[in-house]
């Protein structure tokens, strides 16, 4: 016969089990969907006051998955999103709230907003105009009618942009444009239709800036990657004109223009690559072998056959000057020995044919030639390649300017001395980390340097840099700034 203690000890073991039983029958009473989503919201609510928007947005998240329907999860996560500054993400949100609360006068004035923004002209008048329909507080009242008179403008503005760029006025359909992603900033098209101006300006640093935001504002936008490549490339910058075109056919891999061009900038990167590699080998001859494959490769880009013949003059002149003559006689940034010899030769030829217009226009050259080769060299100044992207020249730019900085020196003359290198330094680092200016710069004209500007003036690109002329970063010029390092 079983003992009543043996019963009762049974019994006990099972405890456990129905009490975990019970808690969960509990809560799934207690926390059933319309209780797990109030929860979601108000944790959410406070989240999002204290700015912790991620956890905000976890917990909008689970609101919406709890609740289908429930307006209010919606209208919440999307006002994370645009704190977060993710507008795309905002848009479908909002756009289901006025789906399920058409009188959500707030909600669809946000709408409204963000498709101004991203030049959604028509379907933000739209919202505006039910706003104003919808018995709206004198606030949202106020706001939409402003914003639909801003819509109304922005579309005559458009107009009149495309109006001017198909008159190939491209400087008043910029101007135009200015105004309108004022409004309109994330809006691709515009930026698109600006760079286009740009480009046919020849403001190619203004160009790279608008397609640059427009491969971002605007999903699989090969068309801007494909352009900012050509600019990278005609720029002579055929590592960036690579990267760019790589990002093309990441987002697709049969694009026939990024394509065609990707093998090109290819095989023309590997050539310059390898001939670099030849002249850090003391192999000279061979690297001159290499880069005229270059020039045969690309003979059309002027500034990829300046630095070819570049660097053809500098390989030359390591193991015999004198045949540096051929490349060194059409670059602008050559040996300074062979300048010299260079300018001798033509003074002497001067002297007995003055009226000879070829040997004149020859002495200007050597004079313009030997000037520029005593000028600054950017890329010795920090110590990188001719080639060096802009990660290398960044870096070793911090690492000099550390070295440089003149609260490292406590003797007035080093410290003097230093300040003028510091400034050499970040001069250099202005001018590489910029494409326009290095482009000037990789020409032979020193963009720093008012007298070269001067001169110069005619083969200005527009592009605003004209304030780093007289840049002082320890002085009160046009351009200043304070360096700070850890």
């Amino acid at each position: 016969m079983v003992s009543i203690d043996h019963v009762a000890n049974k019994l006990l073991t099972y405890v456990p089990y129905v009490l975990v039983l019970i808690d969960m029958r509990y809560a799934g009473v207690k926390c059933g969907r319309d209780g797990g989503v109030d929860s979601h919201m108000e944790m959410g609510k406070k989240l999002l006051a204290a700015g912790q928007l991620a956890d905000a947005l976890s917990h909008f998240h689970a609101a919406v998955d709890g609740d289908p329907k429930n307006y209010m999860a919606y209208y919440r996560r999307a006002t994370v999103f645009l704190a977060m500054g993710k507008s795309k993400s905002a848009l479908p949100d909002l756009s289901r709230v006025i789906e399920l609360k058409p009188d959500f006068t707030s909600a669809r004035l946000q709408r409204g907003n963000l498709l101004l923004k991203q030049g959604g002209l028509d379907e933000a008048e739209s919202d505006f105009k039910k706003v104003l329909k919808s018995n709206p507080s004198d606030k949202e009242e106020k706001e939409a009618q402003s914003q639909l008179m801003k819509a109304d403008e922005i579309q005559r503005l458009v107009a009149q942009a495309r109006s001017s760029f198909n008159s190939q006025d491209y400087g008043t359909a910029a101007a135009q444009l200015d105004t309108i992603i004022e409004t309109c900033v994330w809006d691709a098209a515009s930026r698109e239709m600006r760079a286009e101006c740009f480009i046919l300006m020849g403001e190619m640093g203004k160009a790279v800036s608008d397609l640059k935001a427009a491969s971002k504002l605007k999903n699989d936008n090969t068309l801007a990657f494909y352009k900012l490549s050509t600019i990278y490339y005609n720029l002579g910058d055929h590592e960036m004109s690579l990267n760019e075109v790589r990002e093309c056919l990441k987002l697709d891999p049969d694009h026939k223009q990024c394509y065609s061009h990707y093998k090109q900038v290819k095989k023309l990167n590997k050539q310059i690559r390898s001939a670099e590699e030849l002249i850090q080998e003391e192999r000279y001859e061979d690297a001159v072998s290499k880069y005229e494959a270059v020039m045969k490769t690309e003979p059309n880009v002027p500034r990829l056959s300046l630095l070819a013949k570049e660097r053809m003059c500098h390989a030359l002149a390591k193991v015999r000057p004198l045949a540096a003559t051929m490349p060194c006689n059409k670059s602008f940034t050559c040996n300074k020995y062979w300048n010299n010899v260079y300018l001798n030769d033509y003074e002497t030829a001067a002297k007995h044919s003055e009226n000879d217009r070829q040997i004149n226009e020859g002495l200007e050259r050597a004079q313009r030639l030997l000037k520029q080769s005593k000028r600054r060299d950017y890329y010795k100044i920090l110590g990188v390649k001719r080639t060096a992207q802009k990660k290398e020249i960044i870096k070793a730019y911090r690492k000099l300017a550390q070295q440089w900085h003149p609260d490292n020196f406590q003797d007035e003359e080093e410290k003097k001395k230093a300040e003028k290198k510091f400034i050499d330094i970040a001069q250099a680092k202005e001018v590489l980390t910029d494409p326009e200016l290095r482009a000037k710069f990789d020409q032979g004209e020193d963009p720093m340097d008012p007298e070269s500007q001067q001169a110069q003036h005619h083969h200005h690109f527009h592009g605003g840099h004209q304030g780093f002329q007289g840049f002082n970063p320890f002085g009160s010029g046009s351009f200043n700034f304070k360096f700070h390092y850890n």
